[in-house]
């Protein structure tokens, strides 16, 4: 199982899948299709059942049942894109082994992921790491998962003795910037319920997400010379920093954790007469998320009446929201996964997610979905790095979570 998932991840990670949040189409970049298109095939050599590739380019297949026991049917996702980040060329490096200590990704230009940085690296000596050449992203958000769920299927059907219902997979587009789980076709998938294997470390499952929001500012300046300024000009890139300075400063990804909210600004750019950020806004408690949304339309009235009328545009459009609200109706499939985790000798860790999943925007779809761990850690950049034991707990996971199924039958 070790070296089936190292070669799928591998071969996964470089084929280059980054998304494209500025783009308008679905998928918003074409070379997704180009994973699809061997996921369908790689589907039908393992013996899947059903498996298509719709107009979105979203793969599904199916696990037939091998009981006559009326189980619920079960779906596992994982998604094909990847984050804005440089991902042209990865070059994944196995470290066997791993001696704990500081990993040179890159001696000719010194990048290195220290222990210092990443005091995570330190819990992974004598274990078998997958890495960057330290000049793109590896890319395991989420190709490591699906390189699990496709071992997990190649497992099952290698193992007839093992009983389990109905299971359906799916691979993703475009999760990274938030629009893909809304092209997918959740009464077709015909799933009960479903797990994202999207999440990090050893045992993490989530089923509590951010609601979240996307500002876009705009402010339009008035442009004249310098030296006849006063009590003219309006500086575009002047108000829209003051616009970000009156945001609470504490209230940043870099000063919060757990449950705490933040904001934070991105593509900041302008001149005098045009300036624009993007802003994401982020809050687990749905009040708190819409106070803060009223917060950024309030600062954006008071500079209008500062400024001048239509000065300052604020268009801030809902992304997905906090799915426990779903989950926590039908807690069995929760305990199925911890049961799972329980029965392969994996500890389960319950928290909130910084961040979203497919499965925040499917839950409210009508497909419930928890989130797993995948053994990925430091995504979204070059010191991302797949623990493959962890890799191969997943899979044992997955196969546990469809067997237990068998189990209870309640529908």
């Amino acid at each position: 199982m070790k070296q089936k998932l190292i070669e799928r991840l591998v071969r996964y990670t470089k084929i280059n899948t980054r998304s494209d949040a500025s783009s308008t189409t679905i998928p918003s970049t074409q070379i997704q299709f180009d994973l699809a298109n061997i996921l369908v095939e790689e589907c039908k050599e393992i013996g899947l059942s059903d498996v298509s590739m719709d107009s979105y380019g979203i793969v599904t297949a199916t696990l037939p049942s091998n009981t006559d026991k009326d189980c619920r049917t079960i779906g596992f996702i994982a998604h094909m894109d990847t984050a804005d980040f440089n991902s042209e060329n990865v070059n994944p490096r196995i470290i066997e082994n791993y001696d704990g200590k500081d990993i040179v990704l890159n001696e000719t230009l010194n990048i290195l992921s220290t222990v210092e940085m990443f005091p995570n690296l330190e819990k992974y000596q004598g274990q078998t790491l997958i890495v960057t050449d330290g000049t793109t992203l590896l890319g395991a958000d989420n190709k490591a998962g699906i390189a699990e769920i496709m071992t997990a299927m190649e497992y099952l059907l290698n193992h007839p003795e093992i009983e389990h219902g109905k299971v359906r997979i799916a691979f993703t587009i475009d999760e990274e910037i938030g629009t893909g789980a809304g092209s997918f076709d959740v009464e077709g998938f015909g799933a009960d319920f479903a797990y994202t294997i999207d999440g990090g470390a050893l045992g993490e499952m989530e089923y509590e997400t951010f609601n979240a929001a996307e500002s876009l500012v705009t402010v339009k300046g008035v442009s004249v010379h310098p030296g006849s300024a006063k009590d003219t000009m309006i500086n575009a890139v002047t108000v829209a920093s003051e616009f970000v300075q009156m945001l609470p400063q504490a209230e940043r990804p870099e000063h919060t954790s757990g449950y705490e909210g933040f904001f934070m600004v991105d593509d900041f750019h302008g001149n005098i007469e045009d300036a624009s950020f993007t802003m994401i806004i982020r809050d687990h408690s749905k009040e708190k998320f819409e106070s803060r949304k009223e917060l950024v339309s309030s600062i954006g009235n008071y500079l209008n009446e500062k400024y001048g009328q239509g000065v300052v545009s604020v268009k801030t459009d809902d992304t997905y929201y906090n799915m426990r609200s779903v989950i926590e109706k039908d807690m069995s499939i929760v305990t199925l996964a911890e049961d799972a985790m329980k029965s392969v000798n994996v500890e389960a860790h319950i928290s909130p997610v910084r961040g979203g999943t497919d499965g925040s925007r499917l839950s409210y779809m009508g497909l419930p979905t928890p989130n797993l761990f995948t053994g990925g850690e430091n995504f979204h950049g070059k010191h991302e790095f797949a623990v493959v034991e962890t890799m191969e707990k997943s899979v044992e996971v997955i196969v546990a979570i469809a067997e237990l199924n068998t189990k209870n039958t309640t529908r």
